[in-house]
């Protein structure tokens, strides 16, 4: 009788270990989840404003048409990646892509007195730090949610309910790393 109830204790203490080993991932994976929607957002805002930036600059440097495909065109990449990783990297080459863009049009004076483009800039601006935080919100969940996927015991349990380790935002290329050159003064006192 005392062994059954000793098996019985242990096997309901087994029971809540999972219970509460699965609700922990489940928890990560939804912070993780709301993080990266975070991200999203911010990234869905920088993608809106870059036809807006391209359209006030378009007249003034119709002959840099490279610089402007260049970012126009990797929206649709972005669109088209295979996954979060791919996505990731290919917002940090949109994000280099753009510094080269605005270091171009600093070199146009009409166009850095535009009103217009004044504010596309500051809106850049602001856009590009609530991006920053964003992506470091969703890296803190991430490795939040990896440390649980991959401790010991854990571990041994994640991948049986199909928990897996997730990707960081980060850059790759060491070039890219360094962060875009790009000046918002535009002469008017900003």
């Amino acid at each position: 009788m005392t062994i059954m109830l000793v098996v019985a204790a242990v096997a309901i203490l087994a029971v809540l270990y999972l219970i509460v080993v699965y609700n922990g991932l489940v928890r990560g994976r939804n912070l993780a989840a709301e993080a990266q929607s975070g991200v999203d957002v911010q990234l869905k805002r920088r993608a809106d404003l870059i036809p807006n930036l391209v359209a006030a600059v378009k007249g003034y440097m119709g002959h840099e048409r490279d610089v402007l495909e260049s970012v126009t065109g990797m929206r649709a990449k972005i669109e088209a990646a295979p996954d979060d990783a791919s996505r990731f990297r290919l917002e940090g080459e949109l994000s280099q892509a753009l510094g080269r863009f605005m270091a171009v049009a600093e070199s146009y004076p009409q166009l850095r007195a535009s009103e217009n483009f004044i504010a596309l800039q500051q809106e850049l601006a602001s856009l590009e730090n609530e991006l920053q935080l964003a992506r470091r919100y969703y890296n803190g969940a991430a490795r939040d949610q990896n440390n649980r996927v991959q401790s010991f015991p854990v571990n041994l349990l994640a991948g049986g309910f199909g928990f897996a380790s997730l990707p960081y935002f980060e850059v790759e290329d060491p070039a890219e790393r360094k962060a875009p050159k790009i000046s918002f003064d535009a002469g008017a006192g900003t």
